[in-house]
C-alpha cells in the first residue's frame, strides 16, 4: 500500500496552508484561544465560512451541482487534516452538513432553489429541533405538535439544547402530525422560520459557564406558530425516515484530525508541567503510556473514516458505520480531555474565572490551564448527543453485527 501522497495531492495541501495563513487570522485565532470551550462567536463563524465559500471549499461533501468543489477522498482527508491541524473553526454543521443533505435528497425543486444556495453562503443560520424535555435519545416520543389547518400547520411544543438557537434564522424540526400505534410513523419534518410569531429562545446556562456571545444551548417553546405548507419536508408522518437519513451525516463526520490535535495539545502541556526532581509529566512512563494508547485507538479511528471516505466517494450512503465514528470519537474526545485535567492537576480548580473578564489580576496557573477543565466539562455532552451512545451501540449490533 502506497501512504505517500502524489504530487498533485501534495500541492493541494500547500494551497489549503497557503489559505489558511492568509484567511485564518491573528483575531480569529486569538478568540478561540481565549475561549472556555473553544466556541467562537456567530460573527466569526460567518467571516470564516463566507472566505471558504469565496474560496469554493465551504463543502467538501456537497455533491458539484449543487456547489461542492468535488474533492477525491484523498483531498477530503487532506483538507481536514489540515484544518484541525491550525486549529481553524469547525464549519457550523446545521445547515451545510444536516438539513442540507435531507432538502436535496427529499426536498421539492422550489425547496432546494429556496434555501441551498444561502446554506452555502451562509446567509441563513439554522439550528436543530429534535430533542425535548421528555425525548432525547428516545426521540420517537416527541411530543412538539403540528395540527393541519388547511394552508399552514399550527406548532406547539417545546425544543431544548438547540445549539445557538439565540443566533438561528431558520429551526429544522421534528414535529408530531399524528398519533400512531407505532410513534415514528406521525412524524414530520418542518422548516420553521425563527422571527415566526409565537417562537420564545431561552438560554440554558451549562456548566462551562460560558457568557454571550458563546453560550451555546437554549430551549426552544413554540406557541400557536403557524409554518406554511410548503416548508414541510418529503411527505407527511415520514418524517422518521429523513431524521435518521440526517443523523447519518451528523454523526458520520471526522473525529481523527481535531483528535491528533488534541494529542499534539496533551504532549505540549506534559512537557511543561513539573512533576519535581527536575521532571516533567512527558518524563512519566505511566503517563505516556495512556497517550500512546489513545494515538493507536486514533489511528485505528482514521483508517475507518479513509473506509468510509471512499465508499462516499463512489457514491455510497455512511449508513450504520456512521454510529461507529460516533461511539470511538466521542469517546476519544472525552479520554483526551481526562488526561488534559489529569496533567494540568489543581490549576483545573480555578476554571469558573471567566477567561473574557477585565480583571487587572493575572490568571491563576499557566495560560494553557484556563480553558482544560471548561472544554472538560462542556465535553461531557459528547457521548450524548446525535444520539446517546448506548443507543449507538445497539444500532451497532443490530444493523452491523446482525444480533
Amino acid at each position: 500500500m502506497d501512504l505517500d501522497f502524489s504530487q498533485n495531492d501534495t500541492d493541494f495541501r500547500n494551497e489549503v496552508r497557503d489559505f489558511i495563513k492568509s484567511s485564518f487570522t491573528s483575531e480569529m485565532h486569538g478568540e478561540l484561544r481565549r475561549s472556555k470551550n473553544g466556541s467562537a462567536s456567530k460573527e466569526l463563524h460567518v467571516k470564516w465560512q463566507k472566505s471558504l465559500y469565496e474560496k469554493g471549499w465551504i463543502a467538501p461533501n456537497w455533491p458539484v451541482e449543487h456547489g461542492g468543489p468535488g474533492f477525491t477522498t484523498t483531498q477530503k482527508y487532506i483538507f481536514e487534516t489540515e484544518m484541525a491541524h491550525a486549529g481553524a473553526p469547525r464549519s457550523v454543521p446545521f445547515g451545510l452538513s444536516m438539513v442540507a443533505p435531507v432538502i436535496m435528497e427529499f426536498g421539492t425543486e422550489e425547496q432546494k432553489k429556496k434555501y441551498l444556495p444561502d446554506i452555502l453562503e451562509t446567509n441563513v443560520w439554522w439550528c436543530q429541533g429534535y430533542s425535548e424535555p421528555g425525548a432525547g435519545s428516545d426521540l420517537a416520543s416527541l411530543q412538539c405538535k403540528a395540527e393541519d389547518k388547511g394552508d399552514h400547520y399550527l406548532v406547539n411544543g417545546t425544543k431544548i439544547w438547540t445549539t445557538m438557537a439565540q443566533h438561528a434564522d431558520m429551526i429544522f424540526c421534528l414535529v408530531r402530525t399524528s398519533k400512531t400505534e407505532k410513534p415514528q410513523q406521525g412524524i414530520s419534518f418542518l422548516l420553521i422560520d425563527m422571527k415566526s410569531k409565537g417562537i420564545e429562545v431561552r438560554p440554558l446556562i451549562t456548566l462551562d459557564q460560558s457568557p454571550e456571545p458563546y453560550q451555546e444551548v437554549n430551549q426552544v417553546f413554540f406557541e400557536d406558530v403557524r409554518v406554511p405548507k410548503e416548508n414541510l419536508v418529503g411527505e407527511e408522518n415520514k418524517g422518521w425516515t429523513y431524521a435518521k437519513y440526517l443523523l447519518e451525516f451528523e454523526r458520520g463526520s471526522s473525529y481523527s484530525p481535531t483528535l491528533y490535535r488534541g494529542i499534539e495539545g496533551l504532549k505540549s502541556i506534559a512537557k511543561e508541567t513539573p512533576i519535581g526532581n527536575g521532571l516533567n509529566l512527558s518524563d512519566e512512563s505511566s503517563f505516556l503510556r495512556k497517550i500512546s494508547q489513545c494515538e493507536i485507538e486514533i489511528q485505528a479511528l482514521e483508517f475507518v473514516e479513509l473506509r468510509i471516505f471512499s465508499a462516499l466517494s463512489a457514491g455510497q450512503r455512511v449508513g450504520p458505520e456512521s454510529s461507529t465514528l460516533k461511539l470511538r470519537g466521542t469517546e476519544l474526545q472525552q479520554r483526551l480531555q481526562e488526561l488534559s485535567v489529569e496533567a494540568i492537576g489543581y490549576w483545573a480548580l480555578p476554571f469558573v474565572n471567566d477567561t473574557f473578564a477585565n480583571i487587572n489580576e493575572p490568571s491563576i496557573g499557566p495560560d494553557y490551564a484556563m480553558t482544560v477543565a471548561p472544554s472538560y466539562f462542556n465535553g461531557r455532552k459528547t457521548t450524548i448527543y446525535a444520539g446517546s451512545n448506548e443507543i449507538q451501540r445497539n444500532i451497532i449490533s443490530k444493523a452491523v453485527l446482525g444480533l
